[in-house]
C-alpha cells in the first residue's frame, strides 16, 4: 500500500495511506491529537484514578501497564515516555502493530524536533529499531515490548491499566471496531482499567457498552467534536 509523509496543521508530520485517504494521525495536528486523547484523557487520567495527582507523582513509585493498539509512528509511545520521565512513573508499554513502519519513514518524522526533545532522539530511534517480541528497557523506568500481530490475536487477560486504542478508522477498517475486538480489549484490562480512543461514532460506543464497558463522551481534539473513554468497572467484570 502506497504511503507517504505529510505535515499536519500543528507542524508535526504523519504518514498517509493514499488508497484509503487515511492518516496515522489527525491532519489537524498529530501531536495535538495524541496529547489530547492519549495523554490528557488517558495517561494523566490514569494517574488520577490510581490515587495520585500530578503534584504528588514525583514522590511515588508507581508502575502503569499500557497497551497500544496500533504502535504506528511511535508518537503515543514517545509522548508517554516523556511524561513518565517528567513525573517519575514506571511504565510497562506493550505496542501491538501488524505492519511496522520502515526506518526511513521513522527518520522522516519530526516529533523530536517539534517537542524540543533533542536529548531523546536516540530513544525515539531505539523504539523503532529495537527487537520485536522482547522486553526493551528504553530507560530505567520505561520498558517497551513490541509485538507484530493482528489485534484479534491478543490473548492477554487482566494485564493492563490503560489501552490507547489508535487503530485506523472504522471507515476503512470496520472490523477493528466491533464487539469482537472490544471484548478482547475488555478482557485484557485490569479491574477499573480504561481505554481511550479518538473515535466517537455511535456504533463504536454501543459495541463497547455491549461487552461491559462504561463509556463517556469527552471533548475531542482540534478538528473533532468528541472522543470516547471507556472504563472496565470492577462491578462489571465479564472476564
Amino acid at each position: 500500500m502506497q504511503r507517504h509523509i505529510i505535515t499536519t496543521a500543528d507542524g508535526s508530520k504523519t504518514i498517509q495511506i493514499e488508497e484509503w485517504n487515511e492518516q496515522y494521525h489527525s491532519i489537524h495536528g498529530a501531536i495535538q491529537e495524541a496529547n489530547h486523547v492519549y495523554i490528557k484523557h488517558g495517561l494523566l487520567f490514569c494517574f488520577d484514578t490510581h490515587g495520585f495527582s500530578k503534584e504528588t507523582l514525583k514522590d511515588v513509585s508507581q508502575t502503569i501497564a499500557i497497551l497500544e493498539i496500533g504502535l504506528g509512528t511511535g508518537l503515543n509511545c514517545f509522548l508517554t515516555l516523556l511524561e513518565a520521565e517528567k513525573h517519575h512513573v514506571a511504565i510497562h508499554y506493550r505496542g501491538v502493530e501488524a505492519y511496522p513502519i520502515a526506518l526511513e519513514e521513522m527518520e522522516a518524522l519530526n516529533y523530536v524536533e517539534e517537542l524540543q526533545a533533542h536529548d531523546k532522539k536516540a530513544l525515539f530511534e531505539e523504539m523503532h529499531s529495537s527487537a520485536w517480541e522482547t522486553d526493551i528497557s528504553l530507560t530505567p523506568d520505561f520498558k517497551l515490548h513490541k509485538q507484530q500481530k493482528l489485534f484479534k490475536d491478543i490473548t492477554d487477560k487482566s494485564q493492563f491499566d490503560l489501552i490507547y486504542f489508535d487503530a485506523f478508522g472504522a471507515r476503512v477498517q470496520p472490523e477493528l471496531w466491533t464487539e469482537t475486538i472490544f471484548k478482547i480489549m475488555f478482557e485484557s484490562l485490569k479491574a477499573n482499567g480504561i481505554l481511550v480512543t479518538y473515535a466517537a461514532k455511535g456504533s463504536v460506543r454501543r459495541a463497547m457498552q455491549a461487552v461491559g464497558f462504561s463509556v463517556e463522551k469527552l471533548p475531542g481534539p482540534p478538528g473533532k467534536r468528541e472522543m470516547l473513554r471507556a472504563t472496565k468497572h470492577s462491578t462489571q467484570l465479564k472476564c
